[in-house]
């Protein structure tokens, strides 16, 4: 009998440069201040945040674009 069934876990925690994003969050914050780019913060994106900020969510279309995208990435989802 052979005891060979084992499960590897591979997780993005131990990977330099990768922080893993709740999509819940991101999505509320899309919602609520997404025209402030306040997503765009929380993912760590702090150059687009501030075009954000400074264009109302470049011009209400990147804002509309980011709920859609945000609601198609899986829970949680990497960012790099």
């Amino acid at each position: 009998m052979d005891n060979n069934n084992q499960t590897v876990v591979i997780n993005n925690y131990g990977i330099p440069g990768v922080k893993l994003v709740n999509k819940w969050t991101a999505f509320v914050l899309c919602i609520f201040l997404g025209y402030l780019g306040a997503h765009r913060f929380y993912e760590g994106k702090v150059i687009l945040g501030i075009i954000y900020l400074f264009t109302f969510g470049l011009f209400g279309i990147g804002w509309f674009i980011d709920i859609i995208r945000i609601l198609c990435k899986p829970n949680p989802y990497a960012v790099v």
